[in-house]
């Protein structure tokens, strides 16, 4: 609806100089509020809640002002819709994004066009009519500017050792981080910590880690450490770097891809050698360095207590063993078989080499030595055998030994062996002529049809053949015993 007693503002162009119009009806055609305001106060025109202040000078407010009467409302045209009543407030977070938009795109700056506001009145007005919506705008941007500023903090950050100053509206550290694009792994480390409220003047750092291969004392494990060098590294992981040995240069920087590294700390070994103790401080990566470093050689075969070729460990003894020897060639005889075969021609219990046996022989070379003067048992280092052993042949005889000898089974037969071999069916003489029992010859046993020997032969069997030999010739076979046949 219009008031004929004034004109409407000229095309509303007038207020262009503001810059573009707002969307929100409420604000009418002038700047929006800047969102980047962390103050929550609301002001008050009237009984009409008025929105936050804005950025400093440069934005104009976009407030709705009461309508003066007998005026149309600012902003809006005769015949316009009526706008949609507002109470809310724009959320913290959303005002602080949109504020970084507008100091980023510089929407924030006032344009030329915008010094000067163009309407025009009627005969008769009065100029404080004029001049109220301008000076509302004034007030109000002077208070939304000073909370504004409040919020900008000058942060210094170092990013991996790049530092750099900048402004920003972050309430923390996980905030700032997340606005500046650092994202962290695992192992990088940020300082204060995540989380952190930050104030204007504040340092933060950020370390990132860097993966080292490393190798300590023979030990290999994966490490992470956040230093740039070598020896920031070594520092980091309290690595004793006084006397050791580094593979590669302490002050070779360490890149984000991480590194392969060698360190052998300093240690303390003994070495005993010729009887006398030498203890050296040495970073050898073997026992045979160590040896070498305290002035010993080690000759032909010399060696060490502990391998040559271990880690020496600190406050380790290794003794060194002077070993001298030869070669010494043995000739050893291969033990044969024996195969029994039955015989059922021989008495029960009587057993008849057939064919006699013969051992092999073998050829054995052993190594001796001497460490340190003392005598090892010697040890065999090869063996071959020159002849092959022969098996020895055995008739045992299966046939049952006959029961009595007529005409002198009732002489004291047992008296007889008593005299002549103490009653021991092995017994032999100290001439090896004679054995058994009743000490047959050989050639004697074998014509009353013994097999072998008399002393291999059962106590039954030698009986036997000593009653048959008393049938052809009586007692004459044993001159001295004879007479105790018959008692």
């Amino acid at each position: 609806m219009s008031n004929s007693q004034y004109e409407t503002y000229e095309a509303y162009e007038a207020y262009e100089t503001y810059g573009p119009a707002y969307a929100d009806p409420v604000y009418g055609r002038f700047d929006a509020p800047p969102a980047a305001l962390h103050s929550a106060e609301t002001l008050v025109y009237g009984t009409t809640p008025l929105a936050p202040v804005g950025y400093q000078d440069t934005y104009r407010p976009a407030y709705e002002v009461p309508p003066l009467p007998g005026l149309p409302r600012q902003g809006i045209r005769d015949g316009d819709p009526a706008p949609p009543a507002t109470g809310a407030r724009t959320s913290r977070a959303q005002a602080r994004a949109e504020a970084r938009a507008a100091t980023r795109t510089g929407s924030h700056r006032r344009s030329p066009r915008r010094r000067k506001a163009r309407y025009v009145e009627r005969p008769g007005d009065g100029s404080m009519r004029r001049l109220l919506p301008q000076a509302l705008v004034v007030a109000f941007l002077a208070g939304g500017t000073t909370a504004f500023v409040a919020k900008d903090k000058a942060i210094e950050l170092n990013v991996d050792g790049k530092v750099r100053t900048l402004h920003t509206f972050a309430d923390d550290v996980t905030e700032l981080l997340a606005d500046e694009g650092v994202d962290l792994g695992a192992h990088d480390v940020v300082a204060p910590g995540p989380g952190t409220e930050i104030t204007s003047g504040d340092e933060v750092a950020v370390h990132y880690g860097r993966p080292v291969r490393l190798t300590l004392d023979g030990q290999r494990r994966e490490v992470w450490t956040t230093a740039h060098t070598v020896a920031g590294a070594l520092r980091q992981l309290g690595v004793r770097q006084e006397g050791a040995y580094v593979s590669t240069s302490r002050s070779r920087r360490i890149g984000r891809e991480g590194l392969a590294l060698d360190v052998r700390t300093e240690r303390m070994v003994t070495i005993m050698a010729d009887g006398r103790a030498r203890t050296v401080r040495t970073n050898a990566a073997t026992v045979r360095e160590a040896v070498e470093e305290a002035g010993i050689t080690l000759r032909g075969q010399d060696t060490t207590s502990v391998p040559q070729g271990s880690f020496p460990r600190d406050g380790q003894t290794v003794t060194v063993l002077r070993i001298t020897g030869g070669k010494e060639v043995r000739e050893e005889p291969i033990p044969f078989q024996v195969r029994r075969t039955d015989d059922p021609t021989l008495f029960r219990g009587t057993e008849v080499v057939e064919e006699v046996g013969r051992p092999g022989l073998r050829r054995v070379t052993y190594s001796l030595r001497t460490v340190n003067g003392v005598k090892q048992k010697p040890r065999r280092i090869r063996s071959e055998v020159v002849r092959e052993p022969r098996p020895q042949l055995v008739k045992v005889g299966t046939k049952p030994l006959p029961a009595s000898v007529q005409g002198a089974d009732h002489l004291d037969w047992q008296g007889l062996a008593a005299c002549e071999s103490g009653g021991r069916p092995d017994a032999v003489d100290s001439s090896g002529t004679y054995g058994g029992l009743y000490q047959f010859d050989t050639h004697t046993w074998q014509a009353l049809g013994g097999k072998g020997r008399p002393q291999d032969a059962p106590a039954a069997e030698q009986t036997y053949r000593a009653k048959k030999l008393y049938v052809r010739r009586g007692a004459s076979p044993w001159p001295h015993c004879g007479g105790r046949l018959h008692g």
